[in-house]
C-alpha cells in the first residue's frame, strides 16, 4: 500500500509546531477544566501509557489521526506502544546495578543474554545439590533403609516437581521482574500473602545460609583438620558438646568473613558460582565412578566389630585383642581400651571378654548382595551403639559401663518424620531460575524447561544414590554419621574414586559457595519486599549503598544467620528452613490453583502442562510434609506467617495488584449474592441493613459526622451499611467533586470505624438523588431495609425552604419502598465512639406497633460500649377505655418472651379540652404555611396573595394578631415553639379559663373558628404527648419515638414538620422510628 509523505522545511516546521503548540495550550487551558484528562476518567498507571517521554507534538503531527488527537494525552499511538514493549528490559535487582556501578566504562546496560542451560539449569542444579547429599544422605539410607529412604526422597522430589509445574505456569503468565518467587506469590495472592510468604522465604534462605556454614565447619573440623578444634574433649561423653561449641566459634567467624566478602565484592561471588558448581559435579562424577569400580575392585576400608558392635578406629590401629610376635602373645591398644592393664589376666569389660573381634569390609561392592541387608530401617535411640544385625553376639552384664569405650554411638534419636525434615533442604533451590528471570533471554521458555530438567536430573541423582549406597556400603558404615569406623573419613568419600579427598574438597567448596549465595540472595529478597512498602516496619531495609547494594538488609541477614549458627547442629537447623521453604512452595501451588479455578481473563500462561489438580496435590503434599517434618515447627512457622499477614492487613500499604485472592473474594461474593434470596428475610434473620443519608457542605465534607458514629454503634460491624450522599448537578461537571466527596466519606468511615460501602450520586436536584439512592442502592438480596438520616434543623429558614419538602418526600418514599426510617434529631449531641455512658436510660415510647423496630433498636445499641451501661425503659400510652394494669402485665410478658430486659411503664392520657396554646400554635402554623406557599408564586400573584392575607386578618383580628402575622412572615426571628415552662403556665391558665365552657373560647378568639380542625387535633396530640414525654424522659440519654406518617394530602407537608417539631421539643437526643410494616422481632426460637 503506497504511503504519501509531506516534506516540510525544518524552520517552517519548527515555527508551525510552535504556533500549533501555543494554540493547543490556549485551547487546553479552557478544555482541561471541563474534561480533565480527555474524558474525565482516571487512567491506570502503566509503564507504557502516559509516558512522559512521548512529546505531544510528535504524536500526531499529520492529519491522518486528527480524529483521535483528543485521546493522545492519555492513550499513545499503537506504534509507540509496540516500540516500548519491544525495548522493555527487566534487569535483576541489586546485582546488575552493582556491576554497572563497578564498571563505570560501560555506558549502556547490556540486555539479558543467558539461555536455559546457563541461566536456569545450572543455578538450580547448584542450589539443589549440596550439603545434605555429601554429609547426611548415606546416614539417612542406613537409618531408614533403602525402601523408606526411597519414599522420603520420592515425596520430597514429587513436592518440588509439582511446585515447579505451578511455578512455571505463573512465571510464563507475563513478565516476572526481579524478586522471583516473592514477586510471583505477591502478585498472584495479594500483598498480605505475598508479604507473609516473602518474609518466610527470606527466613528460609537465611537459615539455609546458616546450614551451609555449619556444613562447611563440620567438613573442616571432622574430615579435613580435626586438630583445628578450639574446644578439646577432656572426658568421655563430651564429644558432642565440644563439637557444638567449635561450630559456634568457627561459624561466627565464617559468617562475618562471608558478610564482608558479600559487602565488598558481590560480583566475584557470582563469578565464582561456576567454580563451586564444578566442584559439585566433579564430586558426583567421582561417586558414580567409585560405584562402577566397586563392581570389580572394591576399595579396602576394613571395619572392626566387637561381637555385633561397631568400633571407632580413631583410638587404635590393629583390629584384634592380642597379636602373636616371636611366639609371644602381646595385647593391643584395643585391649587397653577395654581392660585395666596390658596383662592377659587383666580384668576386662564383660562384653569384651565374651565376644570376638572381627574385621569386615566396609565397602563390599555393588555385586556383594549387601542391598538386601540394607532394605529395612534401623531406627535407634540417642546414645545407642551402631550394631550389625546378622553378626553373632553374646550379651554381657547390663551393668557394663558404656562410657569411654570405643564404640560408634548414635548422636540423636532417629525416626522417619525427623529424617524427612533433615532431608528436605536438599531438594530446595528450585527457585534459583525464577530468581534470575531478569537475566534470561526468554524467561517464559527458559524457566519451565530449565527448572523441570534440573529437578528431574537431581531426582535421578538422589534416587540412584540411595540404591547405589545401599548396594555398595555396609549398613553399619551407612549409620556411622561421622565415619568413625573408617578412620574418620567422610562415608560417601570412601566410595568415591580416585580418592576420598575429591569428595571432601568438593563438598567443602560447594557448601562455602552455597553459603555465599544465600548471603547474597537473602538481603536482595528482603530489599525487594521492603521497597514494595507493604510491611511498614521493614522499610528501612529497602535502603542501601548508591549502587543498590542492600547494606541494612545484609546486616539483618547476618544477625538471623548467627541465630542458626548458635543452634550449632545441622540436624536441628535443617527442619527449621524446611518449614519456611515448604510454606513458600505451598503458596506457589495455591496461587496457581486459585488462578486456574478463577479463570481470570489475564490468566494465559504459555506453559500449558499444568492443571489445578496438580497444584492442589502439590499444596496438600507441602502441608503434609510440614507436619510430618515437625508439627511444632510447622505451627510456629504458620503462626509467624499469620502474624505478618494480619499486620500487613491492618498496617500495611494498600496495594492493588490484581491478585487472585481479590478475584476469589469477588467470586465468593457473587456466589453468596446469588444464593441470598431476593426478598425479605425471615423475621429471625432480620437486622437493620442501613442506607445512611449524609449531607455534604461546599467542600464535600460531611456536615454531621456523628451520624456515622451512631451508625457504627447501631451496627457493631454486622450487616450491610451503605453510606450515600447526593451532589446536585450534572455528573460530567461534578466528576472531580464526586471522587473528592467519596474519598472524604470513606476517610470519615475509617475514622468512625463504620464498615460498609460508599455511594455518591450526582443528580440535577437533591430530591431525585435521594430517590435514586433509596431505589437502587445495594445489589440483589444485599439491599438496605432501613434508611437513617438526620433531622433537617434549618427547615424553617428561608434559604432552606426546600429542605422540609425533601424530607417529607423521603419519608413517603421509604414507606412506599416498605423500608424502615430512622431520623436522628439533634444528631450533633449524640455521643462519639470514644464516649462511655456510665448510667442513664434509653427510653422507648411505644405508641403504635410497627413490627417491633422500637424494641430491637435499643437491644442493638446496648451491644456497643457507648450504650452498654444504659438501662432500657419502655413506655406505652393508655387511653380512657384501656386497662392500664392489664396492659403493663401483658407488656412485661411480651418482653419476657422476647428475651429483653426492660422496665415497663404505662402512661395514662385522658381526653380533655383543647387548650388555647394548641389553637395558637395551630394558627401560627397555618399562617406560616400560607407565607411559605406565597414564596412559590410569581411576583404579581405573591403581592395579591399577601394583600388578601392582610385584609382577611385585619377584618377579623386585633392589632396583636396583625403583629403575630408580621412575625410569622419572618420565621427566623420568632420562636415558633413553646418551652415547658410556658406550656405549664398556659395549661394552668387554660384550666381557669375553660370553666365557662368550650364555646367561650371561640367568643374570646373569633379567628380560631376558621382553623382546620384536623390540624387542631394533630397539634393537640403533639402538645399533649410532648408534655408526657418531657415529664418522664427529659433526662434520658436517648428517646425513641414512633414517627407519625405524613399526611395523604400533600398540601399539609409543612404542617407535618411543625407537628414533629412540637412532638420532640425539649428533648436532647431523639430517634424517630418509622417501621417498614413487617415484623422484625419474634418470640419464637
Amino acid at each position: 500500500m503506497p504511503t504519501s509523505f509531506t516534506v516540510v522545511p525544518v524552520e517552517a516546521q519548527g515555527e508551525e509546531r510552535q504556533r500549533d503548540g501555543q494554540q493547543r495550550e490556549e485551547e487546553d487551558e479552557g478544555d482541561e477544566r471541563d474534561r480533565g484528562t480527555g474524558d474525565g476518567i482516571a487512567r491506570e498507571s502503566s509503564p507504557f501509557i502516559n509516558c512522559a517521554e512521548l512529546g505531544r507534538g510528535s504524536m500526531y503531527e499529520g492529519k491522518n489521526m486528527a480524529l483521535f488527537e483528543e485521546e493522545m494525552d492519555s492513550n499513545p499511538m499503537v506504534s509507540s506502544l509496540l516500540n516500548k514493549l519491544a525495548n522493555y528490559t527487566n534487569l535483576t535487582q541489586g546485582v546488575v546495578e552493582h556491576e554497572a556501578d563497578e564498571d563505570s566504562k560501560r555506558k549502556e546496560v547490556k540486555g539479558p543474554r543467558m539461555g536455559t542451560f546457563i541461566g536456569v539449569y545450572l543455578p538450580c542444579l547448584q542450589n539443589i545439590l549440596g550439603v545434605i547429599l555429601f554429609l547426611r544422605l548415606t546416614w539417612i539410607v542406613g537409618t531408614a533403609g533403602v525402601l523408606e529412604s526411597f519414599i522420603i526422597v520420592f515425596m520430597c522430589c514429587a513436592c518440588t516437581m509439582l511446585t515447579a509445574i505451578s511455578m512455571s505456569a505463573i512465571a510464563t503468565n507475563g513478565v516476572v521482574p526481579a524478586g522471583g518467587s516473592y514477586y510471583m506469590i505477591s502478585r498472584s495472592l495479594g500483598p498480605e500473602f505475598g508479604g507473609a510468604v516473602g518474609l518466610c522465604f527470606y527466613l528460609g534462605t537465611t537459615f539455609a545460609g546458616a546450614m551451609y556454614i555449619l556444613g562447611t565447619i563440620e567438613i573442616l573440623l571432622t574430615y579435613i583438620s580435626p586438630s583445628a578444634a578450639i574446644f578439646k574433649v577432656a572426658d568421655a561423653g563430651e564429644e558432642t558438646e565440644a563439637m557444638l561449641n567449635n561450630m559456634r566459634v568457627y561459624g561466627t567467624c565464617i559468617v562475618i568473613l562471608m558478610a564482608i566478602v558479600v559487602f565488598v565484592g558481590v560480583k566475584y561471588v557470582n563469578k565464582l558460582a561456576l567454580v563451586f558448581l564444578a566442584c559439585v559435579i566433579l564430586s558426583i562424577i567421582a561417586i558414580y565412578a567409585g560405584v562402577i569400580k566397586t563392581a570389580f575392585d572394591p576399595p579396602d576400608f576394613p571395619i572392626c566389630l566387637l561381637g555385633n558392635r561397631t568400633l571407632s578406629k580413631r583410638s587404635f590401629d590393629v583390629c584384634a585383642k592380642f597379636t602373636e610376635s616371636n611366639n609371644e602373645t602381646k595385647t593391643t591398644p584395643l585391649w587397653l581400651l577395654f581392660c585395666d592393664s596390658s596383662l592377659l589376666n587383666a580384668t576386662c569389660d564383660d562384653y569384651f571378654s565374651l565376644n570376638n573381634v572381627t574385621e569386615i569390609q566396609g565397602i563390599p561392592g555393588i555385586m556383594s548382595g549387601v542391598l538386601t541387608d540394607n532394605l529395612w530401617s534401623a531406627y535407634s535411640e540417642k546414645g545407642s551403639i551402631v550394631e550389625k544385625k546378622d553378626q553373632p553376639s553374646v550379651a554381657g552384664s547390663e551393668e557394663s559401663k558404656m562410657g569411654g569405650l570405643p564404640y560408634v554411638f548414635t548422636d540423636i534419636m532417629t525416626y522417619f518424620t525427623m529424617l524427612v525434615g533433615i532431608y528436605f533442604p536438599s531438594v530446595t533451590g528450585i527457585m534459583a531460575g525464577s530468581n534470575r528471570s531478569g537475566d534470561l533471554k526468554d524467561a517464559q521458555k527458559s524457566i519451565p524447561t530449565g527448572t523441570i530438567l534440573a529437578i528431574s536430573t537431581t531426582s535421578f541423582i538422589y534416587l540412584s544414590c540411595i540404591v547405589l549406597f545401599g548396594a555398595c556400603i555396609e549398613g553399619v558404615i551407612l549409620r556411622d554419621k561421622f565415619g568413625e569406623a573408617v578412620n574418620g573419613n567422610l562415608v560417601v568419600g570412601t566410595l568415591a574414586w580416585p580418592s576420598p579427598w575429591v569428595i571432601v574438597i568438593g563438598s567443602f567448596f560447594s557448601t562455602c559457595g552455597a553459603g555465599l549465595q544465600s548471603l547474597t540472595g537473602a538481603p536482595r529478597l528482603l530489599q525487594a519486599i521492603a521497597r514494595d512498602g507493604i510491611v511498614p516496619f521493614i522499610q528501612i531495609f529497602g535502603h542501601g549503598k548508591a549502587n543498590g547494594e542492600p547494606t541494612w538488609a545484609l546486616l539483618l541477614t547476618v544477625g538471623i544467620c548467627e541465630i542458626g549458627i548458635l543452634i550449632a547442629s545441622l540436624d536441628s537447623v535443617a527442619p527449621i528452613l524446611s518449614m519456611f521453604f515448604l510454606m513458600c512452595y505451598m503458596f506457589v501451588n495455591l496461587a496457581c490453583a486459585v488462578q486456574t479455578l478463577l479463570r481470570t481473563p489475564n490468566w494465559r500462561p504459555r506453559f500449558k502442562y499444568y492443571h489445578w489438580t496438580l497444584s492442589f496435590v502439590g499444596m496438600s503434599l507441602c502441608l503434609a510434609l510440614m507436619f510430618i517434618c515437625s508439627w511444632y515447627y510447622a505451627l510456629i512457622a504458620m503462626l509467624i506467617a499469620g502474624c505478618i499477614y494480619k499486620y500487613i492487613e491492618y498496617r500495611g500499604a494498600e496495594k492493588e495488584w490484581g491478585d487472585g485472592i481479590r478475584g476469589l473474594s469477588l467470586n465468593a461474593a457473587r456466589y453468596a449474592l446469588l444464593r441470598v434470596e431476593d426478598g425479605p428475610p425471615h423475621t429471625k434473620n432480620w437486622r437493620p441493613q442501613l442506607l445512611v443519608l449524609l449531607n455534604l457542605d461546599n467542600e464535600q465534607l460531611v456536615k454531621h459526622p456523628r451520624l456515622l458514629s451512631f451508625t457504627s454503634q447501631l451496627k457493631a460491624g454486622k450487616g450491610l451499611t451503605i453510606v450515600g450522599s447526593v451532589l446536585q448537578g450534572i455528573y460530567l461537571d461534578k466528576c472531580t467533586e464526586t471522587h473528592k466527596a467519596e474519598e472524604n466519606v470513606k476517610a470519615l468511615m475509617g475514622v468512625e470505624k463504620t464498615k460498609g460501602f460508599c455511594q455518591i450520586v450526582v443528580s440535577p436536584n437533591f430530591r431525585d438523588g435521594i430517590s435514586y439512592l433509596i431505589q437502587s442502592a445495594g445489589l440483589g438480596g444485599m439491599k438496605h431495609n432501613t434508611v437513617l438520616m438526620a433531622w433537617p434543623q434549618s427547615w424553617k429558614q428561608a434559604e432552606n425552604r426546600f429542605s422540609w419538602k425533601n424530607f417529607v418526600d423521603t419519608v413517603r418514599e421509604t414507606t412506599s419502598a416498605q423500608q424502615a426510617l430512622l431520623v436522628a434529631k439533634n444528631i450533633d449531641l449524640f455521643p462519639t465512639n470514644q464516649e462511655r455512658f456510665t448510667e442513664g436510660n434509653i427510653d422507648v415510647w411505644w405508641i403504635v406497633h410497627d413490627g417491633g423496630m422500637l424494641m430491637l433498636l435499643p437491644f442493638l445499641l446496648r451491644q456497643h460500649k457507648v450504650w452498654r451501661k444504659c438501662k432500657m425503659r419502655i413506655f406505652t400510652v393508655a387511653q380512657m377505655d384501656d386497662n392500664s394494669i392489664q396492659m403493663k402485665k401483658d407488656l412485661q410478658m411480651f418482653l419476657y418472651h422476647l428475651r429483653l430486659n426492660a422496665q415497663v411503664e404505662v402512661v395514662e392520657m385522658f381526653e380533655n379540652d383543647i387548650s388555647a396554646f394548641t389553637y395558637e400554635k395551630t394558627l401560627m402554623m397555618e399562617q406560616r404555611s400560607q407565607m411559605l406557599k406565597q414564596m412559590q408564586l410569581s411576583k404579581n400573584e405573591r403581592e395579591r396573595e399577601a394583600q388578601l392575607i392582610h385584609d382577611k386578618n385585619t377584618a377579623s383580628r386585633s392589632a396583636p394578631a396583625v403583629e403575630a402575622s408580621v412575625a410569622a412572615a419572618v420565621p427566623e426571628k420568632v420562636q415558633m415553639t413553646w418551652t415547658k415552662e410556658k406550656f405549664v403556665a398556659e395549661k394552668h391558665k387554660n384550666k381557669d379559663s375553660n370553666v365557662s365552657g368550650f364555646k367561650d373560647i371561640f367568643n374570646m378568639k373569633p379567628e380560631w373558628e376558621n382553623l382546620n380542625q384536623s390540624n387542631v387535633r394533630r397539634m393537640h396530640t403533639a402538645v399533649k404527648l410532648n408534655g408526657v414525654v418531657l415529664n418522664k424522659s427529659q433526662h434520658a440519654q436517648l428517646v425513641l419515638l414512633n414517627m407519625p406518617g405524613p399526611p395523604k394530602n400533600r398540601k399539609g407537608d409543612e404542617n407535618y414538620m411543625e407537628f414533629l417539631e412540637v412532638l420532640t421539643e425539649g428533648l436532647d437526643r431523639v430517634l424517630l422510628v418509622r417501621g417498614s410494616g413487617r415484623e422484625v422481632i419474634t418470640i419464637y426460637s
